[in-house]
């Protein structure tokens, strides 16, 4: 299984839309495709309404997004995490590093 993955700018954010399962297997190619997306200073939201399951890699690989958006000056919202989503990263203490919105368009209108 992969992790499908499409990008598009919407108001001056990078809206980045992610589908399926974020595993050990999906977590290097999901990596590769979303660190290019973060440049100096900008917006990003990431939409995790299609995401079902997220494992110990998939974390890794949001800390390593958030690390790299650190060091940009870029503002990471994840967006629209499932009841399971969120319960794993509130359980690991992953909710800390990032601003949470439950609503896309909300998010957008905020950030435009």
């Amino acid at each position: 299984m992969t992790v499908k993955v499409s990008a598009r700018t919407v108001a001056g954010a990078t809206v980045v839309a992610l589908e399926g399962e974020i595993n050990s297997t999906t977590s290097g190619g999901l990596q590769s495709q979303l660190l290019p997306l973060i440049g100096q200073g900008a917006v990003v939201l990431i939409d995790l309404t299609g995401i079902s399951y997220i494992s110990s890699a998939g974390l890794r690989t949001l800390l390593i997004v958030h690390r790299h958006a650190q060091q940009l000056a870029a503002e990471i919202t994840l967006v629209g995490l499932s009841e399971e989503v969120s319960f794993v990263m509130s359980a690991t203490g992953f909710l800390d590093f990032f601003k949470i919105a439950e609503d896309l368009a909300a998010e957008l209108e905020r950030a435009g």
